[in-house]
């Protein structure tokens, strides 16, 4: 490790740049990997705990989102009182509970019940992450860091509903809480033998009410951070829609259920190179920038999209190409856009970090949630649900992204 200062801060001990960005990106990639490998296990889950309402399966999806929306509220201000390294090898605690939880339930609501508290615990090393990058990065330097994390956070999906359609054939639905254990525990030894503290004693904000009411104040009254963080919400709700439906569309509505996992790692793999523009290019042109022309981008595809499935023009053999190529976008924005925002929020937050973290992936991940679930339930064997809502989110998040300041 060796000792250097970001900018108006106490030199901090810092990993070799490429191992934090590993370590950072397996602490995300253990949330990645809570929401797709599920996603082969849905309809054995449905077949089994709610044959009369499949679409209910969905809501494994979003109990986790949302229990990790809920805990996002707490794990912030908890790092800036007790440090970063205790907060998530809590949440990965709070995780494992969870996980052994949902090996045992033998209801869809026990179940739920259980990835709820499976995402609360997820929010430490999700939320957290980002403040120990905080403590020692700003700026656009955040940004390229966070991306090359964001790339691994988007790439796992590449192979997890793979490994989880492997586990699941050896070991059942239930097997895939295992391998979450498996990850909580690299993840908490990892960041526990290598990552020093990037927090000290004498920079620490105590848990009390005054502290963090002037806090998130702060947080909220900023307009820039709350304008970053609704685009935020925008990007994240599109993301979650699809990954709502997404075995669905994949396999009711195009016919590649059986070979789903291959299907979503392809495009998980193509549009990786989002992450990897957006690291190359945010130094030269900036964060808000690349953002807003991605959301341009998102835009215009996904109208063009929605109106070859509305209009019936589009021939039978082209219909999952079309699809496949829109889907592919819509990870491609996230890439490109989530480690941008993420730092546009927090560049002026530092000396919060925790708490702005917090309040940033709270309203993001809860009010996506509620744009989710119904773009979820509403599936009616095509994809215009999906498309039409990505549509939307993309075009609101293009007119917010021209207010913001880079």
């Amino acid at each position: 490790m060796t000792d250097i200062a970001a900018p108006g801060m106490a030199p901090q001990r810092r990993l070799p740049l490429p191992e934090f960005i590993a370590m950072l990106a397996f602490l995300f990639a253990s949330i990645a990997f809570s929401i797709d490998a599920m996603l082969p296990a849905l309809p054995d889950i449905a077949a089994e705990l709610t044959p009369q309402n499949v679409n209910r399966a969905q809501l494994i999806l979003t109990a986790f989102m949302a229990g990790m929306g809920s805990g996002t509220l707490f794990a912030g201000p908890i790092s800036d009182a007790l440090g970063r390294k205790r907060t998530i090898t809590l949440g990965f605690a709070i995780y494992s509970i969870g996980a052994i939880a949902a090996l045992y339930a033998n209801s869809l609501e026990l179940l739920l019940a259980a990835r709820f508290v499976q995402g609360v615990g997820a929010s430490g090393p999700r939320i957290v992450g980002l403040a120990l990058v905080r403590d020692l990065y700003d700026g656009r330097e955040m940004a390229r860091i966070t991306s090359f994390v964001m790339m691994i956070f988007i790439m796992v999906p590449a192979i997890a509903p793979t490994l989880g359609a492997a586990i699941i054939a050896v070991a059942g639905w239930h097997g895939v809480f295992l391998a979450f254990l498996g990850f909580a525990a690299i993840g908490a030894t990892w960041l526990n033998l290598r990552q020093a503290e990037t927090l000290p004693p004498e920079r620490r904000r105590p848990l009390r009410v005054a502290t963090l009411t002037a806090a998130a104040k702060e947080v909220v009254g900023n307009r820039q951070v709350m304008l970053a963080t609704v685009v935020l919400t925008l990007g994240f709700g599109q993301m979650f829609g699809l990954l709502s439906s997404a075995q669905q569309l994949f396999g009711q509505t195009y016919g590649k259920g059986e070979h789903f996992h291959l299907w979503f790692a392809a495009m998980a793999l193509l549009s990786g190179s989002g992450t990897v523009l957006n690291a190359t290019f945010v130094i030269r042109f900036g964060m808000r920038r690349i953002a807003k022309w991605a959301y341009v981008m998102q835009t215009v595809v996904s109208s063009v999209t929605l109106v070859l499935m509305l209009t019936g023009v589009l021939p039978q053999a082209l219909a999952f190409p079309v699809f496949f190529f829109w889907a592919v976008s819509v990870f491609f924005m996230a890439g490109v856009t989530f480690g941008n925002l993420n730092a546009l929020a927090l560049q002026h937050m530092g000396h919060i970090a925790g708490m702005a973290a917090s309040i940033i992936a709270a309203i993001s991940t809860l009010a996506a949630v509620v744009i989710a679930i119904p773009v979820g339930l509403l599936y009616d064997g095509t994809a215009v649900p999906a498309v039409a809502a990505t549509l939307i989110c993309s075009a609101l998040a293009w007119v917010l992204m021209r207010r913001l300041q880079d």
